[in-house]
């Protein structure tokens, strides 16, 4: 019984690193793990993580220090009620609420609308279609562009444009 299991064991463990087995598998995951999108996931985790630190020192040593100077302290960690025996200390809560808001306005308005409009600036306009149809110049219908005579008044047209 233990060979038994043991050859299925090896045989599973070599199937995976090598032999034919092996080889579509690691291709696989090599063909999954290079695919853009994986890739560029994991760029974004790294830099998203980079820039979190970058948004989290704005917010504790800039905004913050404003809203203090504005409104007073902005630490709500005191707050709290009790009822019965039990107390709730909400405070945590309406800071952490606070915080995740400051970030994500400074996110929104620092990134985001910065980026949209870089990208609206870079957009082209795509090129105009040309024209199908030209207007007959006896009775201003419309004809297709490569007509000879007007189907409307028999009018005969020259070129393609009228």
């Amino acid at each position: 019984m233990k060979f038994i299991i043991g050859l299925t064991l090896r045989s599973g463990i070599s199937g995976f690193f090598g032999g034919e087995k092996g080889n579509l598998m690691l291709s696989g995951f090599k063909q999954f793990i290079l695919r853009g999108n994986v890739v560029d996931l994991a760029v974004g985790v790294v830099i998203g993580g980079a820039f979190g630190t970058i948004v989290t020192a704005l917010v504790k040593d800039i905004i913050n220090p404003v809203i203090a100077l504005v409104a007073g302290k902005p630490d709500f960690t005191g707050i709290s009620f009790t009822i019965g025996n039990t107390l709730f200390p909400i405070g945590d809560f309406i800071t952490a609420v606070v915080s995740f808001l400051l970030v994500a306005g400074a996110v929104y308005f620092f990134v985001i609308t910065p980026i949209n409009a870089l990208i609206a600036r870079t957009r082209k306009d795509p090129a105009p279609a040309d024209p199908t149809t030209k207007k007959c110049p006896e009775c201003l219908s419309e004809i297709p562009i490569d007509a000879r005579r007007c189907g409307h008044c028999s009018q005969p047209v020259l070129g393609k444009a009228a």
